[in-house]
């Protein structure tokens, strides 16, 4: 993807997002809607779905720059920093305790604060494009899982999160609180 068709990815589907998002009550913004991945006890609301973007952006951000600063191991998944390789398990184990480190963070905050916590890492993600060349777009991120695995491809990937957790919300029943 080029520079033009990722922001205007990033911008459209934010914008739906928003939209999306914004016609939901509060009580289907705050149920308990999915267990977490990390402690089955612990439920996810919409909003926690929300949050929980934010996070992400800003991780693939983090990772961007350390490939453009000349780390070789950007994404630090498969392996750690000694190049010891990781499991799929234990990969999955530290994503989950990452994002549930998260969600019991930011859960209960209102629709206002977690729109500002995805803001300010959409801002992260549009400056980070800004100061990228189109040859470092199109470089492949080591260790990188998510879209065609480019810089590009990343940041863009931030748009199909976005939608794949409302996805998942609305399986869970999210429209049918009320």
């Amino acid at each position: 993807m080029n520079r033009i068709e990722i922001e205007k990815k990033l911008n459209e589907d934010r914008a739906w997002l928003l939209e999306t998002y914004s016609q939901l009550s509060d009580e289907q913004l705050f149920s308990d809607l999915t267990p977490s991945e990390h402690d089955p006890s612990n439920f996810w609301s919409a909003l926690d779905h929300l949050a929980h973007l934010a996070l992400i952006e800003r991780n693939f951000a983090a990772m961007i720059r350390r490939h453009i600063g000349g780390h070789a191991n950007p994404v630090g998944l498969t392996s750690d920093d000694a190049g010891v390789p990781r499991t799929r398990d234990q990969i999955m184990a530290s994503v989950h305790a990452m994002t549930e480190e998260w969600q019991v963070q930011h859960h209960g905050k209102s629709l206002h604060e977690v729109v500002a916590l995805g803001a300010s890492a959409r801002a992260v993600s549009l400056e980070l494009l800004s100061e990228l060349t189109d040859a470092q777009l199109e470089e492949v991120l080591p260790g990188a899982p998510w879209a065609d695995g480019t810089v590009g491809g990343v940041i863009a990937a931030n748009a199909d999160h976005g939608r794949m957790h409302w996805k998942w919300a609305k399986d869970a029943g999210v429209l049918g609180h009320d």
